[in-house]
């Protein structure tokens, strides 16, 4: 294998429940620390334990932090899947495996290396508790790789001292088995690997965070003060991120008193109902959720829509449908989401794709609810709400100032002639609202989610419902001006194609694009950040012959939204896909352009020959 500096993945390949996660999380951790790009993955199924799960780390001094194929080195600790692991190393890869049992003949490959360590055999010689043991042997596992991939040991050693802070006994014994992989290594191989670590300096003022905790932290400071929600995986961190922060943020000094309120609502549904009352009465209030969240949520979400009510919802996208694979990560609530509710419903989505935007565009959301007094999702997806990413820092100033939207207060009512709730005098699409309680007389705080007049007057006048169904409309070209714009990969030289994205696909796709660009291909590339769609994305679908939209779904969702919001030819419009509830790799993508550009070049050839 050729030699590879702070370019490699690994796997590990653990049983869920044994102690394994942190250990796996201080590998990765020690890499960053030593100002290396990595980007760790948590593969785990969904019961609690005893099931294979696996956390895959890539290596990247180029900054590549998607998924790409090919395991360099597998750390096998489990017999359950030691049969695939075998396979999926790549030839000339290594394979680490505890060598306490002897590997069976069926898992020996005459095209990789074997590391054998008897891992559980030095943990119950060096420790007596049993629970210990097995969680000491993932340390082992760990002093092992660091000596085989020249990792910093001292930087392991600071990182279990703050885990471990206070617990000297647990320290000692961390620091012990740490020692026996190292030593067992110096005894048995020779290192480093071909493959391996050196110190560098390009994390700068980068972070390491998941994305659903910069989404707890990013409501606290856009404002929110209440939370609604049920449990369902993979958005509970959300909720939880926004308790600790809260408990940090929102408790009087003073006096103690709680200045926020969780609710752990009976379902989904009464959730949404409880957002939309506390929005309604003024409050910041939002609600965290998946894929079959969203399906229960479909009602209360059309009736904000159309009452006109802020509400904030972010949707930490799971494979489905039905329950699917609830620890696994797709794109496939876009249309769920977009059209939520029957009749003609749209609703605004924004899209992060790391957990600096999934904080910004969190805090954000609020002021787009209040401001279009309409609901708002923020679409995530399992794998950047909770695995680890290196981010930018988040930032906030003090100076900012929450966008209330058109909220008029009493004094501004007894300058107001009739209110009209429901009534567009700005000519945007968006009326005017009050609070409740705020004036005896005048103004309205009642909302209608069936038909009524612009004075929220119940009617069934069809061409009263219309003039408001109108109004939504104009409403949602405002919107186009208000939610953040796409953003435009600049390219030396403008090419006929274009590569098209959004979330969590990011970075697979940058990568892609430099690996099309060696092979020839020039791209160009855009990256949607919310929907709807504004002029930028127009003006780059109409300037490419061909645009490759890259997403994470079955029945490529994003691409037929563009067909039916911007009338976009389908033939124009090229799906890559992937829907197998891992991240999308650059291989795959490269590979299906390429595919796709030569049967299409194929094809010309053919047509041509038959015209002569």
């Amino acid at each position: 294998m050729k030699n590879a500096i702070n370019d490699f993945i690994v796997r590990f390949a653990n049983v869920n429940g044994t102690g394994s996660a942190s250990a796996n999380y201080l590998f990765a951790k020690t890499i960053f620390r030593m100002g290396i790009p990595v980007t760790p993955k948590n593969i785990f199924p969904s019961n609690i334990q005893g099931l294979p799960t696996w956390y895959e780390v890539r290596v990247s001094e180029k900054g590549y932090l998607g998924r790409r194929e090919g395991i360099d080195l597998m750390v096998c600790v489990n017999p359950q899947s030691m049969a695939q692991d075998v396979k999926n190393v790549k030839p000339g890869g290594y394979f680490m495996y505890d060598s306490t049992k002897k590997l069976p003949d069926a898992y020996v490959r005459e095209d990789i290396h074997y590391l054998g360590i008897p891992m559980m055999e030095m943990s119950n010689q060096a420790f007596s508790d049993p629970r210990k043991r097995q969680l000491l042997k993932n340390i082992i596992y760990v002093g092992a790789l660091s000596k085989l991939l020249n990792m910093d040991v001292e930087e392991i050693k600071k990182l279990i001292g703050e885990q471990f802070e206070g617990k000297a006994q647990l320290i000692e014994a961390n620091m012990e088995a740490l020692k026996l992989g190292i030593e067992y290594v110096e005894d048995h191989f020779k290192s480093p690997l071909s493959f391996h670590l050196e110190r560098r300096d390009l994390i700068g003022d980068k972070i390491i965070v998941d994305g659903n905790t910069a989404c707890g932290l990013g409501a606290v400071y856009g404002g929110a003060t209440v939370m609604a929600w049920y449990p369902i995986t993979p958005s509970t961190s959300v909720a939880e991120a926004f308790e600790h922060y809260c408990k940090e943020y929102r408790i009087d000094s003073e006096t103690g008193e709680h200045k926020y309120a969780i609710i752990q609502a009976e379902d989904e549904l009464a959730a949404m109902g409880m957002v939309i009352g506390a929005n309604w009465n003024g409050a910041r209030a939002f609600t965290a959720t998946s894929g079959p969240g969203v399906s229960l949520m479909n009602e209360f979400l059309g009736l904000a829509y159309f009452a006109e009510v802020p509400a904030v919802l972010v949707d930490v996208q799971r494979a489905g449908p039905s329950t699917g694979m609830p620890t696994r990560t797709q794109q496939s609530d876009l249309l769920l989401a977009a059209y939520a509710s029957h009749g003609d419903t749209k609703h605004v989505l924004l899209l992060p794709s790391t957990p600096k935007e999934c904080f910004d565009m969190t805090a954000q959301s609020f002021d787009l609810a209040e401001r279009l007094q309409t609901p708002i999702m923020v679409m995530t997806d399992l794998d950047l709400g909770m695995n680890d990413h290196i981010s930018e820092p988040f930032h906030w100033t003090d100076e900012r100032k929450y966008d209330r939207g058109k909220v008029l207060n009493s004094e501004e009512l007894e300058h107001v002639g009739r209110f009209g709730r429901y009534l567009d005098v700005d000519g945007d699409g968006i009326p005017y609202r009050t609070y409740p309680g705020t004036h005896p007389t005048k103004g309205s705080f009642f909302t209608r989610g069936t038909s009524k007049d612009e004075y929220a007057a119940y009617t069934e006048d069809g061409a009263a419902y219309k003039r408001n169904m109108d109004r939504l409309l104009k409403k949602w070209e405002t919107a186009k001006k208000l939610v953040p714009a796409a953003q435009l990969y600049q390219v030396t030289k403008h090419s006929e194609l274009g590569i098209l994205f959004f979330g969590t696909s990011q970075f697979s796709s940058e990568e892609a694009k430099d690996l099309l660009e060696e092979e020839g291909i020039q791209v160009d590339a855009i990256r949607i950040r919310a929907f709807p769609f504004g002029e930028e994305v127009v003006d780059f679908v109409n300037s490419h012959r061909l645009i490759f939209v890259i997403e994470q779904n079955r029945d490529a969702q994003m691409r037929n939204m563009m067909i039916m919001e911007l009338g976009t030819d389908p033939s124009k419009l090229i799906p890559v896909l992937n829907y197998d509830g891992m991240p999308i790799t650059a291989d795959s993508i490269k590979n299906q352009i390429t595919n796709f550009l030569i049967k299409e070049k194929s094809m010309h050839h053919e047509l041509s020959k038959t015209a002569l």
